[in-house]
């Protein structure tokens, strides 16, 4: 055989040899910057490590709000990913977007992956499940916000955790008194102040069962109880007992700090507050407001889910399958929960962060999962399932910020945001139908 044949049958096997071990690739875009951006990326390798069939490749892609406008504009643009982080109040316009989703549970059946929705946290599972039960997306990041407060600042104070609003207003006086600069403060006020303080108080946000029976709902979150607790709440801003910090996260600092004795947002800040607080804190349940209810209900979930997107091949969605298997074991689920403080989404994965002493070496992290798991869910305390929920949320924010400014009264602020929000709701349900 020539030396030219020779190389060319050297060729043809290596070319043969290089598709026969190459790996489908699979794309997950996410919203995870900084250290748990770090995490995501070593789930992703683990999963690429315990197989060589498949190769998941993660991608930052912004903000949520910046990674599902980036998702859809691909889909249209047929390059889109299989798998996109959405954030839960992005869960109805992707219900709506017909065509462009493949409903996880129809997936896992479809490429004969093990798939048990009895293994998941009702409260989790619930807010993704269409109707029948059907789950949309797989549960990934989920949060609930609780109550993080100063131990050692209460203590100097003598001031006790606080249960209800009432005692709430009490150790915020005791703090301030004390030398702090403010008593308490929250971020993501739409989800902290009105969605879960409605859920709380299994009080509704809005009719339909907060959208879930149909996008014909509207907001109703403007009642007396709501209105009476943020008067309350911009009372204690007058007093110097509560102070306004920003939406979203931006308050953090002003718990860190020890400019603030308390703080409500997510349970998934445990990391941050691990890193930054040189002082002993600890996360306790939301307060309950004792005018309006005995006992709390539950709180509802934050964060995100995983959602896998039509018109790939069957082999990328085989991949898909088998890496969300993996990213739900319990192993891999106690480990991020361990890590970020975002709740496991599987019983499994409690019961065996329970097993390795997790909740026992640090006190008060099973917070969020006692909060989600007081009560079965009602349609109240389900969640919320609106469209054009992200506008709504800065419409709400603008009416409270309002509220906080002292140009305007709880019940002025409320009704303007249902207003304008309700408005946003029309157009939604225009657009879907």
């Amino acid at each position: 055989m020539s030396i030219k044949s020779i190389l060319s049958a050297s060729a043809v096997v290596a070319v043969a040899g290089s598709t026969a071990f190459a790996e489908t690739e699979i794309q997950w875009w996410h919203a995870m910057g900084g250290t748990n951006g770090e995490r995501v990326n070593k789930i992703a390798e683990d999963f690429n490590a315990s197989q060589d069939e498949y190769k998941v490749v993660p991608v930052y892609k912004g903000n949520y709000t910046e990674t599902m406008t980036a998702a859809i504009a691909a889909f249209r643009a047929k390059e889109h990913p299989e798998i996109v982080q959405v954030f839960e109040v992005g869960t109805a316009t992707m219900m709506a977007a017909k065509g462009a989703v493949y409903p996880v549970e129809q997936l896992m059946k479809d490429a004969g992956e093990p798939f048990d929705g009895d293994a998941f946290l009702p409260a989790v599972v619930s807010y993704y499940e269409t109707p029948e039960g059907e789950l949309l997306s797989m549960p990934f990041n989920s949060s609930t916000p609780v109550l993080w407060y100063n131990k050692d600042a209460l203590d100097a104070a003598g001031a006790d955790v606080p249960t209800t609003w009432e005692e709430v207003r009490t150790a915020s006086q005791k703090l301030v008194d004390n030398g702090m600069k403010c008593g308490v403060s929250f971020g993501y006020q739409s989800w902290v102040m009105i969605e879960n303080f409605s859920a709380w108080h299994n009080l509704p946000s809005g009719t339909k069962e907060n959208g879930f029976g149909g996008f014909d709902t509207e907001l109703t979150f403007n009642n007396d109880k709501v209105a009476a607790r943020l008067d309350d709440i911009a009372d204690m801003g007058k007093e110097g007992l509560f102070v306004y910090g920003g939406r979203r996260g931006d308050s953090l600092p002003m718990f860190t700090n020890g400019d603030c004795g308390m703080w409500m947002n997510s349970s998934a800040y445990y990391g941050s507050i691990s890193e930054q607080a040189d002082f002993e804190f600890g996360q306790t349940m939301l307060p309950l407001d004792t005018k309006i209810a005995d006992a709390p209900q539950n709180s509802i979930i934050g964060g995100a889910t995983l959602w896998v997107l039509a018109g790939h091949d069957e082999e990328e969605y085989k991949g898909t399958a088998k890496f969300l298997s993996y990213l739900s074991s319990p192993e891999v689920q106690a480990w991020w929960h361990q890590e970020t403080g975002y709740v496991p989404i599987t019983t499994a994965a409690y019961e065996l962060s329970q097993e390795q002493g997790f909740y026992e070496k640090n006190p008060g992290t099973d917070t969020a999962i006692k909060q989600l798991s007081l009560n079965t869910p009602t349609a109240n305390s389900r969640g919320i399932r609106y469209g054009n929920f992200v506008q709504i949320r800065d419409v709400i924010n603008e009416e409270l910020e309002a509220l906080w400014g002292g140009e305007k009264t709880a019940q002025e602020a409320l009704d303007a945001a249902v207003e304008r929000g309700n408005d946003l709701l029309r157009r939604f349900e225009r657009s879907a139908k």
